[in-house]
């Protein structure tokens, strides 16, 4: 009998704890499992101590990869190619050293300036020198993106953005190659890449963006998804201004080496599929369809360009069709995440046709020496590619329907958005170059364009 009790009691005990145990984990589990609980995934409203969507970052990762070796080495040496020997150096050396002086500005000042909320025509500068940059890997991953790229780190949406603004001003180096200063060169993009790209990427892409598609406050609203107006036609514009600034080269020549044309176009078109497909900024369905679209009218414009240069001059070169990849690369550029392949068939026929006018017929119509074509295939492919995406824009792909979906104020809000870039772009880049004829000069001595720009400005020749 008194061992019953004596259980009885210790069952009665042991209740006891296990209700206090319960009543503990009551009052406190709500706390314990809000200090244990994962963050949330970042995206959407969600923009502050939240995880980044591993797949997208990592896509977007390589993406940056892609793109900078677009420009070092791809451009580089398509453009190293197509110059005579003895200003070889000099053209790699500028694509690289672009690549040095934008990554420092674009750290400083540009990317504050170009993708953070400020007016419709500017940015903010709360992230100059790149302060405040949160990603907290010691304490769980977690991160505060920027709302244009609300999956990735800010980190990898600056990386992304900082190599779009490298190969901007470098495309620029085709239309004065030969003949500029290298110290000209450095002041001009230096300021080009302030007082331009930045305001121009600004009202296409930033937050509040007075041509932004994603800002409801738009004053219009227009179409580029990678580049089109902000680098292509930008790049293009200020290269022609370039080249009517310093005038006629004293002589020229042929391409000196095709293969490094060839090796750099290669290098161009796969580096491109981080340029395009990357600028869907996740790895989604929007991303392949950029993707596709990049492929079919690369091909395309490649293949239109051969055929136009054969019937013309009655034989198909390597620079040639080079340089009609890089026209259909350029021209896809704004359409790539909006259009599908029908279109991407259009943008490919009309980039090969168009951009060879521009850098044959047009140039001689209006003679001016633009050394390497950059207006012919930048300015005029992007205007092609600009154009044609208000024409065949799928809402079904992009959200926004195009011309031959009913909606033709679309290629009205491209034409605007072209025109505006373009004429902005010239006014603001020929103020520069004047500044810096006047400062710095911009032209080399005729002896040193004689003797080449490698010797003269850097003591260097390739053997």
């Amino acid at each position: 009998m008194e061992l019953g009790t004596y259980t009885r009691q210790r069952l009665v005990r042991l209740a006891v704890i296990l209700s206090g145990v319960a009543v503990l984990w009551l009052a406190f589990g709500d706390f314990a499992l809000a200090e244990d609980a994962a963050p949330p995934p970042c995206g959407g409203k969600v923009l502050e101590k939240c995880t980044p969507n591993s797949g997208d970052t990592a896509w977007m990762l390589t993406s940056v990869a892609l793109v900078l070796m677009m420009t070092i080495p791809g451009l580089g040496l398509f453009y190293g190619g197509m110059v005579r020997k003895k200003n070889v150096g000099d053209t790699v050396m500028t694509s690289f050293a672009v690549t040095c002086l934008v990554t420092i500005l674009f750290a400083v000042l540009t990317y504050s300036l170009a993708f953070r909320a400020g007016t419709p025509l500017i940015g903010g500068l709360d992230r100059m020198f790149l302060k405040d940059i949160l990603s907290d890997i010691g304490k769980g991953g977690i991160g505060n993106p920027n709302p244009l790229a609300a999956t990735i780190p800010e980190t990898v949406y600056i990386c992304f953005q900082m190599t779009f603004a490298i190969i901007t001003p470098a495309l620029i180096a085709g239309a004065f190659a030969e003949r500029m200063k290298f110290s000209a060169m450095l002041w001009f993009i230096g300021l080009w890449a302030i007082f331009v790209y930045a305001p121009i990427a600004h009202w296409v892409w930033g937050p509040d963006g007075i041509f932004a598609a994603g800002n409801d406050a738009a004053w219009v609203k227009v179409l580029d998804f990678a580049g089109g107006t902000v680098v292509h036609i930008n790049a293009g514009v200020a290269g022609l201004m370039c080249a009517i600034m310093l005038g006629k080269r004293v002589e020229t020549g042929p391409a000196h080496n095709m293969v490094l044309t060839f090796i750099g176009a290669s290098l161009l078109w796969v580096g491109w599929f981080g340029f395009n497909a990357g600028s869907a900024v996740t790895a989604g369905m929007q991303a392949g369809m950029a993707m596709l679209v990049t492929q079919i009218a690369t091909a395309v414009a490649a293949f239109t360009w051969m055929l136009v240069e054969w019937a013309l001059k009655g034989k198909p070169t390597v620079v040639g069709i080079c340089s009609g990849a890089v026209a259909g690369l350029v021209a896809i550029t704004p359409a790539s995440g909006f259009v599908g392949p029908i279109g991407a068939f259009a943008i490919g026929i009309g980039a090969g046709v168009f951009c060879y006018w521009g850098c044959t017929g047009l140039k001689r119509m209006f003679s001016y020496d633009d050394a390497l074509d950059c207006f012919g295939v930048h300015a005029i492919g992007g205007i092609v590619g600009a154009l044609l995406t208000g024409v065949f824009a799928v809402e079904q792909y992009g959200g926004t329907p195009g011309l031959l979906e009913g909606n033709p104020a679309q290629f009205v809000n491209q034409c605007i958005g072209v025109a505006t870039v373009f004429v902005y772009d010239a006014v603001v880049s020929l103020i520069i170059l004047f500044v810096v004829k006047i400062f710095v000069g911009l032209r080399v001595a005729q002896d040193a364009e004689r003797d080449g720009l490698d010797l003269a400005l850097h003591g260097e020749v390739v053997h």
